[in-house]
């Protein structure tokens, strides 16, 4: 049986909406930690100009295929393993990168590892768009937020909503520069940023 987040067929849309206007002249995505694979089909599915490359443990790629082989989309290809704390990822270069709800699941040092990752891979003038919660100026935007952060702890206390500006301070130690942050339902956000051009990170 395919796995299945009721949280992706929640929050598909209102991304794709973002998606579709800062995707418009992007040609290679990177999904880090494509889940179930469900927000691979939909957006591969809704933006077939982009080649969507799906990525996850190597424990939940039956999932992912299963989605995978169920669409029959020639643009959405089928996971390569990737753990954020590798210190080589099996992608050379991407113009895009998309990651939804990871960051507060890992650990900071994992945080910051990822982002080391997308710096090694991501070119010149390419976007890295992340969706999820996220605190701004120390504080949550909702009680819900708060709540959730809290369950968070309780299961991994290194876990939990990551502020705004500890992110942000993070891409840009990375070449990364915010073009947006969107306002999304259920008190999430889109943030996305663009790699300054003529820049690639040492390897």
């Amino acid at each position: 049986m395919k796995p299945y987040s009721e949280s992706c067929a929640q929050n598909q849309f209102p991304i794709l909406e973002t998606l579709q206007e800062i995707f418009v002249n992007q040609q290679h995505v990177l999904e880090i930690a494509s889940g179930t694979g469900q927000h691979a089909v939909y957006f591969g599915r809704a933006l077939p100009h982009l080649t969507w490359q799906t990525s996850e443990l190597a424990q939940n790629h039956a999932g992912i295929l299963a989605w995978l082989d169920e669409a029959k989309l020639i643009n959405v290809l089928p996971p390569v393993v990737i753990d954020v704390n590798d210190g080589q990822w099996p992608i050379e270069i991407v113009d895009t990168v998309f990651n939804a709800n990871t960051v507060h699941i890992i650990s900071w040092p994992e945080v910051e590892r990822m982002f080391a990752g997308i710096a090694r891979i991501l070119s010149a003038g390419g976007i890295l768009c992340l969706y999820g919660p996220f605190n701004y100026e120390g504080k949550f935007t909702s009680e819900s937020n708060a709540r959730f952060d809290a369950w968070l702890k309780s299961r991994d206390r290194n876990s939990g909503v990551r502020d705004f500006e500890a992110i942000n301070r993070l891409a840009e130690t990375h070449g990364l520069f915010l073009e947006r942050d969107v306002s999304m339902p259920s008190n999430n956000r889109t943030l996305v940023w663009q790699r300054a051009p003529n820049t690639l990170e040492a390897t």
